[in-house]
């Protein structure tokens, strides 16, 4: 049932709030739902900043590899932030209103960490690819300035595009109704409630998923096309097995993401639905953060080890 917005409107009828719509009338409902998402939230926080904190105080993983993985881990913490919060208090609170201005906010930071990270996985892929490829000149070619341009470049896109969509999606008039049916300000659902024809910001969405998930895609599938050509040739089981094992946590981190992406923002709009919509938001905002850390603790042995060494530290300093 869409709220009433009279309340929240100027003389010129424009909406200048907005609310999401309650997930269940049940209120035990909302408070399981709460509390597996809060659960979700902390496991994904605590182990995107372990990573993170492991990486930058351990100098034995200062390579490339484990540069880009803190820059995951630290995209991981922002995008959840920027969406977890509100999506939590509206499920046990009757306060599930957001301004104009704070469902922009929430657009822009959340398109910017989800856009960012697409680049930097494909970030991720050329480091594999040189790393496996072109061994003797990994050292040399992956340098320091080279990660942290990749690194930059990866967050400017984002940044980038989370202006220019938002600006074009926020510069369309709300007229009303101001129930937004999801959990947070994402494109599709606010682009729902603009009033007059938006089927060019709806092109211009999907022209940019298009560009953004799948291009990223395409130089990640390249690169371990040229990845799996290049383990095939190679002579000693024990090395085409290292090679494997060290890519195989980001290629499920890739599935993950770009499963999820894919079927949230580049199926056609007739397969839409609310419910749908729901279910893959909660997954690729809150579980499949939560699964990265474990899918690169659990298959990285250094990993494992720079986290019980910076778990030890701290608790010899707490005692």
């Amino acid at each position: 049932m869409n709220l009433s917005c009279s309340q929240w409107q100027d003389n010129s009828e424009s909406v200048k709030h907005f609310a999401f719509a309650k997930f269940s009338a049940a209120a035990e409902q909302c408070l399981l739902l709460f509390t597996l998402i809060l659960l979700m939230f902390l496991a994904s926080l605590t182990g995107n900043a372990l990573i993170a904190l492991a990486i930058c105080t351990n100098p034995t993983l200062h390579t490339p590899m484990y540069f880009f993985l803190a820059n995951l881990s630290l995209l991981e913490i922002g995008y959840t932030c920027s969406v977890i919060p509100k999506m939590l208090q509206s499920l046990v609170s009757e306060a599930r209103g957001i301004s104009l201005e704070g469902c922009a906010t929430q657009m822009f930071f959340f398109t910017l960490f989800a856009i960012s990270e697409c680049c930097l996985l494909a970030a991720m892929a050329f480091d594999r690819y040189m790393a496996i490829c072109s061994p003797l000149h990994y050292a040399t070619r992956m340098s320091r300035g080279l990660c942290a341009q990749l690194a930059v470049v990866s967050w400017a896109v984002g940044c980038v595009v989370g202006l220019g969509q938002t600006n074009y999606i926020f510069s369309l008039n709300f007229c009303g109704p101001c129930e937004i049916d999801h959990f947070f300000c994402d494109l599709p659902p606010i682009l729902a409630l603009a009033c007059g024809d938006t089927s060019r910001n709806e092109a211009a969405v999907f022209v940019v998923a298009v560009l953004c998930i799948s291009s990223p895609f395409l130089l990640i599938i390249a690169s371990y096309g040229r990845i799996l050509a290049a383990v095939l040739i190679m002579p000693s089981p024990e090395g085409r097995r290292k090679a494997l094992s060290t890519c195989s946590s980001h290629l499920l981190v890739v599935t993950l993401f770009y499963g999820s992406g894919s079927v949230t923002y580049l199926r056609p709009k007739a397969s839409h639905s609310p419910g749908t919509d729901k279910l893959l938001a909660l997954f690729y905002t809150v579980v499949t953060s939560m699964l990265n850390p474990i899918i690169y603790s659990l298959r990285n042995k250094e990993v494992k080890a720079a986290l019980w060494r910076t778990l030890w530290k701290k608790a010899l300093t707490r005692g």
